[in-house]
């Protein structure tokens, strides 16, 4: 009641509220950044809300379409193999440093909040120096590039996995979960209505397929090379979000054109395709993860090689050793990630199992937690 309250006598104050939110480069970065803002409005209507973004990531169309204005900075991360476009990223570093301190200083925020991607670092960095109190919200299990040079520096983290104080100092840690999409909870429509939208039989169960908008090339091989063991059981459906990068690659394959299978390029009602889902076949980013917990969907993880120090096989085996999820490695893929499906769909006390374990680790109030903190931050109460 007394934090109710203290929101209460904010609103009707008249004090003019600023916060900076900055970071980006994938969706596993900017719809947290999107849900925490869109929670912040929520308890203080007036509040002016500024993004940072780094140019020609995807932050720089997302967040102008969730109604935010955004500033982007030039910088770019080191490319892991030997190229000339590495020689510019000193200067573009400092050229961001500059416009964000420039930033920073005309905005007068009273937080910044870092949510991880390039553009955070800057952002954050010169908040900091100009005393401006800061929040960095940690997604995965383990620490960013952007925020692990933040150690220490930032006066809260937020984070969504235990044993985070070994890349951030303990007393400033509060395990809050990941912020997820509102519509994804907020559903109001039956299983068999999200079955009808996709054209599916209402009566049989469907596998959600997806490997993330640009799709995995391993995951979409290996459902084409069990195309004898789907094809053998109709009953079963598949959704299977082959991502832009592959459409065309697969398109005409004989797998895609089963009439149980349906291929899309890309989901656009993500949150029908998990409601009507028995079965979630993932990579295991931080916010799929989060998101599977929250909606407590049995799920086989399939952590992508291609990442920073392998975090996504940290993420999954958070799950896995609860039970709540099951791995498989992308390298047996093609060999497991089918038949297993098949043996969990077969298995109604395991996948019961899964569902509960996995429901149990969802943190729903994520978002207004951490909307709770920031308001903290700013001495709100």
């Amino acid at each position: 009641m007394a934090l109710e309250q203290n929101i209460q006598d904010i609103k009707s104050s008249g004090k003019d509220l600023r916060i900076l939110i900055s970071g980006g480069g994938t969706g596993g970065h900017v719809f947290p950044a999107i849900a925490i803002a869109n929670q912040i409005k929520e308890l203080l209507p007036s509040v002016e809300i500024q993004f940072v973004g780094a140019t020609g990531k995807i932050e720089m169309k997302k967040v102008p379409a969730a109604g935010y204005p955004i500033v982007g900075l030039p910088i770019r991360g080191l490319q892991r193999k030997l190229t000339l476009k590495n020689l510019s990223v000193p200067f573009r570093l400092l050229a961001s440093l500059y416009k964000a301190f420039q930033l920073v200083r005309k905005f007068k925020p009273q937080v910044a909040i870092g949510v991880g991607g390039y553009a955070s670092f800057p952002t954050l960095y010169m908040a900091n120096k100009l005393g401006v109190k800061t929040m960095i919200q940690e997604q995965n299990s383990f620490a960013g590039v952007a925020n692990k040079l933040l150690r220490g520096k930032a006066d809260k983290y937020c984070v969504a996995y235990e044993r985070m104080e070994n890349y951030f100092p303990k007393e400033k840690l509060v395990l809050t979960g990941n912020p997820v999409r509102s519509e994804l909870t907020n559903v109001n429509v039956t299983e068999a209505e999200a079955k009808s939208h996709f054209g599916f039989d209402e009566e049989k169960p469907v596998v959600l397929l997806t490997g993330g908008s640009l799709g995995a090339q391993r995951m979409n091989e290996s459902i084409v090379a069990n195309y004898d063991l789907i094809a053998k059981h109709s009953n079963i459906q598949w959704l299977w979000q082959a991502g832009s990068l592959y459409e065309e690659r697969f398109l005409e394959s004989p797998i895609a054109n089963l009439p149980h299978v349906k291929m899309v390029a890309f989901i656009d009602r993500m949150d029908l395709a998990y409601k009507m889902s028995s079965l979630i076949i993932c990579r295991a980013g931080a916010l799929t993860v989060s998101e599977v917990c929250l909606l407590g969907k049995a799920a086989i993880l399939i952590p992508s090689p291609n990442v920073a120090e392998d975090h996504q096989t940290k993420n999954a085996m958070a799950l896995v050793e609860k039970n709540a999820a099951v791995l498989v490695k992308n390298s047996n893929a093609e060999k497991l990630m089918i038949k297993t499906a098949f043996d969990i769909l077969n298995d109604k006390a395991q996948k019961s199992a899964l569902e509960k374990n996995a429901f149990s680790l969802g943190k729903p109030q994520a978002t207004r937690t951490i909307a709770n903190e920031v308001l903290k931050l700013i001495n709100l109460f």
